[in-house]
């Protein structure tokens, strides 16, 4: 059995599959509260227990950079060592990847059933793929062909310094230095990133909270479903949440673009995590694209990027087990 986990800063996705059927259907899957576990290997021993299976190889795709072997999460309290887990869980290899770069692998073997187009370009054959993606946090990796096949890169380009775009986005920046020093992109076009922006709107009174609203989000463990979920209902209306939702999208746009030109995406690019699934139809009403190709003089060369939304939830897992048996 092999078995490959995607280990979020919110839900941890495990999966086993046997390696001799190969890694399209899993034989046994779950995801866990990641915050009810006070360590990774914790967590498999709870999941590997509901299965009643072992596993002999194993590779989890983390939340945050790995080093030597060594990983300290993110958005989680965890550090996380493949020795240390190849020893408490009985492992014959342990590996630990970025779970960006666990959706890169994925990306050679998704598809059209697995994606949504936002834009079609003209892919280049072997060109590099650029992969970003807003979830808690906003992850990015790319990927560039080496003559057989595709490599995946990791990168921590979600937490470069971020670059407002307009009077409203230059003025979010400023409040949220205020509050955190130094502001990257994940402050703001992330999960965590969404209740940054309503803040700062309802803080500065661009608009009014809705009484409504107000019990909801008190009541919610997490503001950010909250507040997307009133901004693309739009019944009753929320000026709050829909302009917290139109700068999402714009300074999304922005940084896709500037990932797609810092690595030459001629072969796409591609929108992952949790966010982009459940607003696409914000997503494709033209705010995205124009930010995306808000780039001057490169604009027409983005226009030949292709541009997709991974719609399959299970691409880090799909991706993290071809790692395993491609790579390992």
């Amino acid at each position: 059995m092999l078995l490959a986990g995607d280990i979020g800063g919110t839900k941890t996705s495990l999966a086993l599959f046997d390696e001799t059927k190969g890694v399209s259907s899993p034989v046994y899957s779950d995801r866990l509260l990641s915050a009810r576990y006070p360590s990774l290997e914790s967590l498999v021993r709870d999941f590997l227990g509901q299965a009643g299976e072992d596993a002999a190889h194993a590779v989890f795709a983390v939340a945050g950079p790995v080093i030597g072997g060594r990983s300290e999460i993110t958005n989680l309290p965890w550090v996380i060592d493949e020795s240390v887990l190849k020893e408490h869980l009985n492992l014959e290899t342990a590996r630990l990847i970025n779970d960006l770069a666990a959706v890169a692998y994925a990306i050679p073997h998704l598809g059209p059933e697995d994606l949504e187009t936002l834009q079609e370009g003209k892919p280049v054959e072997g060109g590099s793929l650029a992969v970003i993606a807003p979830g808690t946090g906003l992850g990015e990796a790319y990927l560039t062909w080496d003559g057989e096949r595709y490599l995946a890169f990791p990168s921590e380009g979600g937490h470069a310094d971020f670059a407002p775009t307009s009077a409203i986005e230059a003025g979010l920046l400023r409040h949220l230095q205020e509050r955190f020093g130094h502001v990257s992109y994940e402050r703001i076009a992330s999960g965590s990133g969404i209740p940054n922006i309503y803040n700062y709107l309802k803080a500065v009174g661009f608009a009014h909270e809705p009484d409504w609203l107000a019990k909801e989000l008190a009541a919610a463990d997490d503001p950010a479903p909250v507040i997307v979920q009133a901004a693309m209902k739009g019944d009753p209306h929320c000026d709050l949440c829909r302009t917290t939702l139109d700068i999402f999208i714009s300074v999304l746009g922005s940084e896709t673009g500037n990932l797609a030109l810092k690595i030459m995406a001629t072969g796409g690019v591609y929108l992952g995590g949790g966010i982009p699934p459940h607003i696409m139809p914000a997503l494709t009403t033209g705010a995205f694209r124009q930010q995306f190709l808000n780039k001057g003089r490169f604009a027409d060369l983005l226009e030949d990027f292709p541009v997709h939304v991974i719609t399959d939830p299970g691409a880090g897992l799909r991706g993290a087990a071809y790692y395993l048996v491609e790579m390992v």
